[in-house]
Parts: structure tokens; C-alpha cells; sequence
């Protein structure tokens, strides 16, 4: 199980380290690869972790206890959270951009942006890293779980290198590489309490759609859907075929 999370973490960490580099996203219409791969991370989020949302609502009331006391769903409450987490990211890196100028050598978002995307990211991989280590999924469930993370990331990535170009080649590829092995590493050594695995898991939820919908929901015409429904096709099967 070591083994495989292992190999695991270090292949996602590479899709950081090189998505940037990746040639053929240019050579062929990016929004085949961008859309398939947020498909496959589309049907994960509905058809595994939303499903196991339910699971944490009696631990994530206790978290809410006091203060939303008619708060009935709190797991879906921790998605939105993580849903507008992201999209406020997005709106800040996109309106950077523009406020440079939005084309040529200003095309790039600025350094206090590109910090605060790369800290957030950080963490978010992290979590990725931490949730790659759990036992209860076994072998099977570790691998559907980095093939689904690993396109999700490849779509991620290329998002963050489009926004911040040479910031994310010098140092955000490292960071946030490096990031998520920390996770790796942190849940290999450190068993957190159901309460904030449960929180976690909805918060990677919401992150994943928006990270998602960034890319197929905004710009149809940049967007395919053939591709993104083969994507959630294929996987869809996979899932229920296993």
C-alpha cells in the first residue's frame, strides 16, 4: 500500500514539475486534452466523493455545532467553501492580468497574486498528498484515486502556468510539488482525526469542480465536449466495472 501511494505521489508531483513543457498540449487542440482530463476528474468528484460526503455529515455537525444549528447538510457547506476558494482565485489571477496589460511580456499575473495562488495551491496539494495515503480505499481505490487527481492536476497545472508563465517554471512547479509530497509524507507519518479527513475530502470537492468548470464552463468554444464526455465515460465505466 506504501508502495503504491508512493509511486503515486511522485507522478503527480512530476505533472507539476513538466506540465509547462508538455509540447503536444500546443501540437493538438489543447481543449481535446483539457477536457478529457476534467471529464475524468468531473465523474470522480460525482460518483466517489461526493457519495462519501454523506458519510462525514455527523462528524462535520459537531464541527458547525453552535453556530449553524439548522445547518443540515455541513460536508456540502465545506465544498461550497472550497468551490468559492478557488473561483475567488481565479477571478484575482484573471483580473492581474489585465490590470498589466493582458497581452505580450504583461500577460502574467503580479508577484503578491502569484503568492497567493501558490500558497492556496500549496496547501491544496497537500491535502491531495495526505488523501493519497488512506488504507481504506486499498490498491484499487488509491489508483482510481491518482488518475483522477493526476488529470485533474495536468488541467490544474496548465491553468497556473498559463496565468503566471516564468513564475510557475522557476519556483511555482517546485512549490507545489513539493507540496504535495509533504502531504504524501504527512500521511504516511500522522493519522488525523476522522473529523478533518471528512472536512478535507469536502473541501477538495468544491476545489476540483471549480478548477474543473474554470476550464470547460467559461469559454464553450474553447472547450470540447466530445472529449470531456468520453472522459467521464470511460471512467464512469471503470468505476462501476471495479
Amino acid at each position: 500500500m506504501i508502495l503504491v501511494s508512493t509511486l503515486a505521489a511522485f507522478a503527480l508531483a512530476l505533472i507539476h514539475m513538466f506540465v509547462g513543457r508538455m509540447r503536444f498540449v500546443r501540437a493538438v487542440p489543447r481543449q481535446w486534452w483539457l477536457s478529457f482530463s476534467g471529464g475524468v476528474a468531473v465523474t470522480y468528484v460525482f460518483l466517489l466523493l461526493l457519495p462519501k460526503l454523506e458519510g462525514g455529515q455527523p462528524l462535520l455537525a459537531k464541527l458547525f455545532e453552535g453556530l449553524l444549528a439548522n445547518l443540515e447538510h455541513p460536508a456540502y457547506l465545506v465544498a461550497l467553501l472550497g468551490l468559492l476558494t478557488f473561483f475567488g482565485l481565479e477571478r484575482l489571477a484573471v483580473g492581474s492580468r489585465l490590470a498589466r496589460g493582458g497581452h505580450g511580456a504583461n500577460d502574467v499575473t503580479s508577484a503578491p497574486v502569484f503568492g497567493v495562488t501558490m500558497t492556496l495551491h500549496a496547501l491544496y496539494n497537500v491535502l491531495i498528498g495526505y488523501l493519497l495515503v488512506d488504507d481504506r480505499r486499498g490498491v484499487q481505490g488509491v489508483l482510481l484515486f491518482a488518475v483522477a487527481m493526476g488529470l485533474h492536476l495536468f488541467v490544474n497545472g496548465y491553468a497556473l502556468y498559463e496565468h503566471h508563465k516564468g513564475s510557475y517554471e522557476r519556483t511555482g512547479r517546485w512549490v507545489l510539488a513539493l507540496s504535495l509530497l509533504v502531504g504524501w509524507l504527512l500521511g504516511i507519518l500522522e493519522d488525523l482525526p476522522k473529523l478533518v479527513t471528512a472536512a478535507l475530502t469536502a473541501f477538495l470537492s468544491g476545489g476540483v469542480l471549480m478548477n474543473v468548470f474554470r476550464e470547460e464552463l467559461p469559454a464553450t468554444h474553447e472547450s470540447g465536449f466530445r472529449p470531456f464526455l468520453l472522459g467521464a465515460g470511460l471512467y464512469g465505466a471503470l468505476l462501476l466495472l471495479l
